[in-house]
């Protein structure tokens, strides 16, 4: 927790300018990509496979089906950051969204929205540890881009939403933390199994 915490306050701390992030941005983007990748990985150790396909009501996501669903839902979004990076930088790009809302959306689960059909987990991975395996691969290849991109994030809209790249970049991590709040809450349940 302190780690959201810490992030957070920097987030808060931070101006957005156009031009390669700065230090400062670059760092706190890395910070939170290995931050989530982590904590996801430490939700899931251990766990029984009676613990991964549990669910609280007929209708809501196994912690299995959660981590699909990011293996799912990631590549889509990262796939999403790579056409608006193709596009030339729009010096006079204001978004209307700030770093702290992107953060927030990973904290705040009290609104609930349904997913695209293209991101419902319906067994696309064999089992909860190739999901995994998926979604750190991508991660690897997106915390390069995070250390390494001398690209304009800041003066490039991601498609026609009102964030700038860097902000949707910070939105894929915090859209895995929403949803590792949703595995602690599956875990939390008075039904969950002991093992």
């Amino acid at each position: 927790m302190r780690n959201i915490v810490a992030v957070a306050i920097a987030l808060v701390a931070s101006t957005a300018t156009a031009g390669p992030m700065t230090a400062g941005e670059r760092q706190r983007l890395v910070a939170h990509l290995e931050m989530t990748e982590s904590w996801l990985q430490d939700e899931v150790t251990n766990l029984s496979d009676a613990q991964l396909k549990f669910k609280m009501t007929p209708t809501s996501w196994s912690i299995e089906e959660v981590v699909m669903h990011l293996a799912i839902a990631e590549p889509q979004y990262w796939d999403q950051f790579k056409q608006s990076l193709a596009k030339p930088p729009q010096p006079d790009f204001k978004p209307q969204a700030t770093d702290v809302a992107m953060l927030w959306y990973g904290i705040d689960r009290t609104q609930r929205t349904t997913t695209g059909e293209a991101r419902v987990p319906r067994d696309q991975f064999p089992n909860m540890k190739a999901s995994l395996a998926s979604f750190k691969h991508l991660r690897g290849e997106m915390m390069k881009v995070a250390k390494d991109t001398q690209e304009d994030l800041r003066g490039r809209q991601f498609l026609t939403a009102s964030q700038d790249l860097y902000q949707w970049f910070l939105m894929i991590s915090t859209h895995s933390q929403r949803h590792i709040m949703q595995i602690r809450e599956v875990k939390a349940h008075k039904d969950f199994p002991k093992r």
